[in-house]
């Protein structure tokens, strides 16, 4: 009888081994700078959301960080893409190549015959049309998904941080990603305020280059921008740990001769000030339309910051001098949302605020 059990219990181990890879959960953050995919509460994929396209065939010939080198930098029989725009998907076509090219750089470890059944929890911004979801949807499903869901960014953000979303508390979170910053009020598994705003990293960026033209007269790319944003990037003068200042290079306006200019952080937080202050209108909005009762758990709480413009130098600080409550910045902002995306999809029976 014990032999018959031990072959049983065996076999039922081979069966779950072989077919397992059938099976497959992934959590995707696709971002509008970045996409990150969690495996197994694991990082699998971290890369940008860019991809780059044959011109005359029209074939994804490389995505993420390969295809970001070929940005502004590429021939005319190349062009790179990033397909999503303020936090949506802009381009239907080269966001199927990119989230197929994902998963299947995912899937390259594991080499099978089957396709596998395909479980996708994906983030969206929370101020998304029916039409922007739909798209979101589609390009999932088109890319291998048999079962996908959504979650707004502002709530898989505020499980990524580790909130109690389900309690009758209130929690608010601003999360500053890429395309959209996302402001919301949590309490008992909804949004009770929000609000969706697209001034974000991509402006910022674009707020760094218009600065340079006109104050050094100097063109940079988005990607020099984008660096000069990640060195000296702040939102205060006044900081307690200065970061060095960057050396940017570039074409005169004017000559087109090579000229250099030393960027500081005071003067990014000089060119940041008007975007900082929308963001700021958006908090206090919010938090004027939050019954009292939230309002009250958020003053005792305070509110928490996720996403890469989190990481803005005095960003906490100017924010809590404007709006008289304490701000946190979470552990790693940059991947608060993809942790909470994680943390939904192992949940998905349970949690009611999945959109399927």
């Amino acid at each position: 009888m014990e032999i018959y059990l031990i072959l049983y219990e065996y076999h039922e181990l081979y069966n779950t081994m072989a077919f397992s890879f059938l099976n497959q959960e992934l959590a995707i953050d696709l971002g509008t700078a970045n996409t990150v995919i969690y495996q197994n509460d694991q990082i699998v994929l971290d890369e940008p959301s860019i991809v780059a396209i044959d011109n005359s065939t029209g074939k994804c010939i490389a995505i993420g960080q390969k295809a970001k080198l070929m940005h502004e930098r590429n021939n005319p029989g190349i062009r790179t893409i990033r397909p999503l725009r303020d936090g949506v998907i802009a381009d239907f076509n080269a966001a199927e190549m990119m989230i197929r090219g994902f998963i299947k750089q995912v899937n390259s470890k594991h080499r099978s015959l089957f396709t596998p059944n395909l479980k996708v929890v994906v983030g969206i911004p929370s101020g998304s049309t029916e039409v922007e979801i739909r798209a979101v949807r589609d390009s999932t499903e088109h890319a291998g998904g048999r079962d996908v869901y959504l979650i707004f960014e502002p709530m898989a953000s505020a499980l990524g941080i580790g909130l109690e979303v389900e309690k009758p508390i209130g929690n608010m979170v601003v999360d500053i990603g890429g395309g959209t910053t996302e402001i919301a009020v949590i309490s008992l598994g909804g949004l009770v305020v929000q609000e969706s705003i697209r001034t974000a990293g991509d402006v910022f960026t674009s707020d760094i280059q218009q600065y340079l033209r006109q104050q050094h007269n100097i063109k940079v790319g988005e990607i020099t921008a984008e660096k000069i944003k990640i060195a000296v990037g702040a939102v205060i003068p006044d900081l307690v740990d200065e970061p060095e200042p960057f050396i940017v290079r570039g074409p005169n306006l004017m000559t087109a001769h090579p000229v250099e200019a030393t960027i500081t952080h005071q003067e990014i937080a000089h060119c940041l000030d008007k975007s900082i202050a929308k963001i700021e209108t958006s908090i206090l909005h919010v938090l004027e339309n939050t019954p009292p009762e939230l309002y009250s758990d958020i003053v005792e709480n305070g509110i928490y910051l996720s996403g890469g413009g989190a990481q803005l130098r005095g960003l906490d600080k100017r924010l809590t001098d404007k709006v008289n409550i304490q701000f946190h910045v979470c552990e790693d902002p940059l991947h608060a949302v993809a942790r909470g995306t994680c943390m939904a999809l192992k949940n998905t029976d349970h949690y009611s605020f999945l959109m399927r």
